[in-house]
């Protein structure tokens, strides 16, 4: 990256969002917590797995009297997820995957829950599968909309785990079939692969797919991967642990692909899609319930835009069940918000983020502040254990108001009280209200009068702190008779 490039910073922080397998969505706390994720956040798509798993019953063919088998399929759970999504402002990255038990070519699934990871047995009915799906959506939703919706095949290929032997020509022989049945329906879908994650060959499996689809002329509008921080893990019990890579690795093998898609005219401008990012990729790992999580994640949403065109997180909420069902409030799991809509640091990351609108005036390391109108707005984050100071000139004059929001071992930190309370199971109602009322920002305002060379404001951040301040213009007046001064 230029170094001129190191002092931008292109905003698409609430692009899209993950969840987990797509029938989560018909459970109420689920709906709960996604609702009180997008007040905060806004964000604009969701992604998750499951579209065409048991779970989301899609797929039911039946015989007749005869003995002959006949088409069918069931939207019922399809529109009520659909529905839900819509009326909290999403729409989806539709993930076409995983494989429909009828329509497997072998036993291997995935997770808990059981998603088949094999190739179709018969590539006419996945196809006929797929051109009924979004048939469907297009009709319900109309077509105009539900063609702004991307459509992204499977889901990490290049692992064994997600699809059969990470079997690359298998994978490329599903797209085809797949984006030939996708185009089918409408040539205005936008079509996007080949979904891997990162790890030896991560590149050259991009490499080679570019190289499949150019020589079979065959449609891309995107090219989407995956990426998290994690490195080797280490186990104890049920829970995974590993170091980190730093914000600036992750960008680099951003940097990398963008490289690869240059060796080819056709698809050097495409679209870059992150469609899953994090700092551990197990949903049991727990660094993702605490402040170090949002300052690393804060890194990286200072960093993203510049080299991807979306970039998801993965996912909003710890209802989720790729391992199972969770027993405990904190346990780990990838949510921005812990079972019981209790906010997690990172989730205030994401929310001071979003609210970054304007024109860029200061990029560092480890802050940004953008100007809105006649306001400012600093992000700001200390990614160390020590406690760290910095300073930002504000070139505003007269009667200031200074509003601070921290995240920080007292203030945001839910995971502290429960912590102290000894880890339990399970909460009684008051506990769980002190666990929640511990959840959210300290905040704190000051008013002040900068002078004709504008007002300095100054941070002190103690370690793996988190804070948002936001400068405007005092009100002009109070209240006529309303003051405190004549008791404090």
């Amino acid at each position: 990256m230029a170094e001129k490039d190191r002092n931008v910073f292109v905003n698409r922080t609430c692009d899209c969002i993950g969840t987990g397998r797509m029938d989560l969505a018909l459970q109420a706390e689920y709906q709960e917590e996604l609702r009180a994720v997008q007040t905060l956040c806004h964000f604009r798509h969701i992604r998750g797995h499951g579209l065409f798993s048991e779970g989301m019953a899609i797929y039911a063919p039946y015989m007749d009297a005869d003995g002959v088998e006949h088409a069918a399929y069931n939207f019922t759970y399809l529109d009520r997820v659909m529905d839900f999504y819509r009326s909290v402002g999403l729409a989806p990255i539709l993930e076409l995957g995983f494989m429909p038990e009828k329509l497997s070519s072998g036993p291997e699934t995935i997770f808990y829950w059981k998603g088949h990871v094999t190739p179709p047995n018969d590539e006419e009915k996945w196809k006929a599968l797929v051109r009924a799906t979004l048939s469907h959506l297009c009709a319900r939703y109309g077509r105009e909309e539900v063609e702004t919706w991307p459509v992204e095949v499977w889901n990490e290929p290049n692992l064994r785990g997600f699809w059969k032997d990470a079997d690359k020509q298998a994978y490329f022989r599903l797209y085809e079939i797949t984006v030939q049945a996708v185009r089918d329906v409408s040539p205005c879908f936008q079509v996007g692969g080949p979904v891997i994650c990162g790890g030896d060959g991560s590149l050259q499996w991009i490499r080679d797919f570019l190289r499949f689809c150019e020589e079979r002329a065959l449609p891309l509008d995107y090219v989407s991967r995956h990426t998290y921080m994690g490195q080797t893990p280490e186990h104890a019990g049920r829970y995974l642990y590993h170091d980190m890579n730093r914000p600036e690795d992750v960008i680099a093998e951003l940097e990398a692909t963008r490289d690869v898609m240059k060796e080819f005219p056709r698809f050097r401008d495409l679209p870059l899609y992150i469609t899953e990012f994090n700092t551990s990729y197990n949903p049991f790992c727990p660094i993702h319930d605490t402040l170090y999580n949002a300052v690393l994640i804060s890194g990286l949403l200072l960093r993203m835009g510049r080299v991807a065109d979306s970039y998801s997180y993965w996912t909003f909420g710890d209802v989720f069940e790729e391992q199972g069902v969770p027993s405990r409030l904190f346990h780990g799991g990838f949510g921005l918000m812990a079972q019981g809509c209790i906010p997690k640091p990172t989730l205030w990351a994401f929310h001071f983020f979003a609210g970054l609108r304007g024109e860029t005036v200061c990029v560092r390391e480890n802050s940004v502040m953008v100007r809105d109108g006649d306001a400012y707005t600093v992000v700001a984050w200390n990614p160390g254990r020590e406690t760290a100071e910095e300073t930002w000139h504000i070139p505003m004059t007269g009667p200031v108001c200074v509003m601070r929001e921290t995240v920080d071992e007292d203030h945001g930190n839910p995971l502290k009280v429960w912590l102290a309370m000894g880890q339990p199971q399970s909460l009684s109602a008051d506990e769980e209200r002190l666990v929640r009322e511990s959840a959210v920002p300290g905040v704190r305002g000051e008013c002040c009068t900068a002078g004709e060379d504008g007002l300095d404001v100054k941070a002190v951040l103690s370690g793996y702190a988190l804070t948002r301040i936001r400068v405007q213009a005092q009100a002009a007046s109070g209240d006529y008779g309303y003051s405190v001064d004549r008791y404090l």
